[in-house]
């Protein structure tokens, strides 16, 4: 990512209880006898972590890295890192120059100097999340998660002029699909197992709809889809990790995986090249983006007085 593609994603996949957050994020070993980098429970997030800024440091430019972390939980998006109360909506908007891409306003992007820091932000993100415990997993998580990072390097040409280079590296730790009937949910709990399988659904029919190349493609039956739309199909480059159960009784939903898994091999990306802005077309994107902030905070006041 550092060098090569605009943004990368990852979406773990599987049944509720089948390892798919602990592959993401790992956790610490007793006593934290290891570093991050070394400990052998560590997830891909802090594994990643490290080898971009070792890279980073490595290639003597100067950087700057940004993490965010969204929760989608009953089809309303949170910040995890926000200091605000959690209770706070927000607003998810088409965005103005990338038709498969999305705003989530009000999302927090934190500017982070070394992996160390971003272990800190991830272990109190994740503390926030929405879990519950069920009959098939103590800690079983009721929200999707999306952590970003994006990464702005600083280049100068050989005729003196400054670039900046981005690149976005998404992680998507999806909550885990269920049997109602084997988790022992009832009642809201089981309405909001019913709400989590309706989003994972929506996302199984947007792949069926691109892999069979239908004219009608449903993003926007799931926030979830809607956020996942430049990955699906768009200029990302894509990784599914589908994980499953060993346990017979869980068969059905280790087949439904699997099935789930062979469709998305067959969605056709096209990631585009790292992009790089001269600081005078970054500059000018930025105040551009003011402007049209600017109109639609007026044409709101307009509207706000007329009603």
């Amino acid at each position: 990512m550092v060098n090569s593609v605009t943004a990368c994603r990852r979406i773990m996949y599987g049944q509720t209880g089948t390892g798919k957050t602990f592959t993401m994020e790992g956790e610490r070993s007793p006593a934290e006898e290891f570093t991050w980098e070394e400990d052998p429970l560590a997830g891909i997030i802090p594994r990643t972590l490290h080898e971009i800024f070792e890279k980073l440091t490595a290639n003597g430019s100067e950087f700057s890295v940004k993490v965010s972390l969204l929760e989608i939980y009953n089809e309303e998006l949170f910040d995890l890192l926000s200091s605000a109360d959690m209770s706070e909506r927000l607003q998810l908007y088409d965005h103005p120059r990338n038709k498969r891409g999305v705003i989530v306003k009000g999302l927090e992007a934190i500017t982070v100097r070394n992996k160390n820091e971003v272990y800190q932000l991830l272990k109190k993100g994740t503390a926030k999340r929405k879990t519950a415990c069920t009959l098939m997993n103590l800690h079983s998580s009721r929200s999707h998660s999306v952590f970003t990072i994006t990464i702005y390097v600083k280049e100068i040409t050989t005729e003196g002029e400054e670039l900046v280079r981005t690149g976005k590296l998404n992680f998507v730790d999806l909550a885990g699909s269920e049997n109602v009937g084997q988790s022992g949910a009832v009642d809201k709990r089981a309405c909001k197992a019913g709400n989590i399988n309706q989003s994972l659904l929506t996302l199984g029919r947007v792949i069926t709809s691109l892999v069979e190349q239908r004219s009608h493609v449903p993003y926007r039956e799931s926030k979830l889809t809607q956020i996942l739309q430049d990955s699906l199909g768009g200029h990302t480059r894509l990784s599914i990790i589908a994980t499953v159960s060993p346990a017979s009784i869980n068969l059905e939903e280790t087949l439904s995986t699997l099935d789930f898994a062979n469709r998305a091999k067959n969605l056709l990306n096209k990631p585009q090249v790292n992009q790089k802005l001269t600081k005078k077309a970054l500059i000018k994107e930025y105040k551009e983006e003011i402007e049209r902030l600017k109109c639609n905070l007026h044409l709101f006041c307009l509207i706000s007085q007329i009603s």
